[in-house]
Order: structure tokens, then sequence, then C-alpha cells
């Protein structure tokens, strides 16, 4: 088991909003390279990566750790756009339970359980932080300008979770 927590910024980073996870984890990262990341002190280092697939690829990018953040975007229809949820994975619905024929319809709970299954090395803990969308499928580089917003709040609250490894869950409604 690695000593490090991972974080992983996920998303598509051409398809508009869809790549909000990958902005965060940018300014996170950009925060922690400067005297910053001097000054605090995490209880273990922090691996970065920045990923477009769910699933059963994302479940292998986790062996080995037992800490994982995930920053993504999520589409509820329940919050305003650019609202930050910071929940575990089990608190998600596992919209493809049981739907294993093509892994990228395996949700990651379902890829987790599968892997487990399989005795492979994978995290105790994982943890999303994600920002809420309207769910669109453009090819664009920019971010919608509430989505824009919010990525230094969710760069503190991805910072927050890293140095505190909290377990209460939170709406951040920026509105």
């Amino acid at each position: 088991m690695k000593t490090a927590a991972l974080l992983i910024g996920l998303g598509n980073p051409i398809l508009g909003d869809d790549g909000i996870g990958w902005r965060v984890v940018e300014a996170v990262e950009s925060k922690l390279a400067g005297t910053f990341w001097r000054d605090v002190e995490f209880q273990r280092d922090v691996d970065v990566q920045y990923l477009s697939l769910g699933g059963l690829a994302l479940m292998e990018n986790m062996q080995g750790y037992h800490d994982v953040l995930v920053v993504d975007s999520i589409t509820t229809g329940k919050y305003p756009i650019g609202t930050i949820l910071s929940m575990p994975l089990s608190a998600l619905p596992n919209l493809s339970a049981g739907h294993t024929t093509a892994a990228h319809d395996t949700s990651l709970q379902t890829a987790l359980e599968t892997g487990r299954k399989m005795e492979l090395d994978l995290p105790e803990n994982v943890w999303v932080v994600a920002v809420e969308v309207e769910q669109n499928f453009d090819f664009s580089e920019e971010l919608s300008p509430k989505v824009l917003a919010s990525i230094p709040k969710a760069a503190e609250v991805v910072l927050k979770q890293i140095e505190t490894n909290t377990t209460e869950e939170k709406v951040y409604d920026l509105t």
C-alpha cells in the first residue's frame, strides 16, 4: 500500500464543463507548487493524476492507494450550476449496478467491487468533490461562467479534504 494519497482530476477537458475536475486539480497543484506547499504540513504525500475514463480504467489507477480523492463534474439537477458537493463515493447512486457489459458503462462503485473480488489492492477511502454542471457535449475548452467561478472554492475544499481527511459531507452553494 502506497503511503501517498491519490488526487484525481476526472473529466474531459475538451467537453466544456466536463473538464472542471482537471481545472480544479490544476488550481490545487498550482497552490501546492508555490510557497504555500512548504507551509502546509500534510500527513502524507499526494500523487496527482488527470484521467478521462471512469469505471474499470479509473479503478486500475487507484490500485495501491489507501485514500483517493476524485474531483469531477456532476449533474444531479438538485443544485444550482456551480454548487460544490463533497462526499464519500458510497453516497453517490450506483447508476450501473450489475451492468458490466462494457468498461465505459461500468460505474466506479461496480469496478471497485469487482476489483475487490479479484483481491486487488484498492483504496479503503474514496472521496468525491464534484461541481454541479449542466451536461452538454459540445466541444470546447472553456467552462461556463458559473462553473469557472467555482474553481477557487472547489480547490479550497480539495485542499481541506487532503489536509483533514474529514468524513463530513457538505454542499457549498455559491449562489
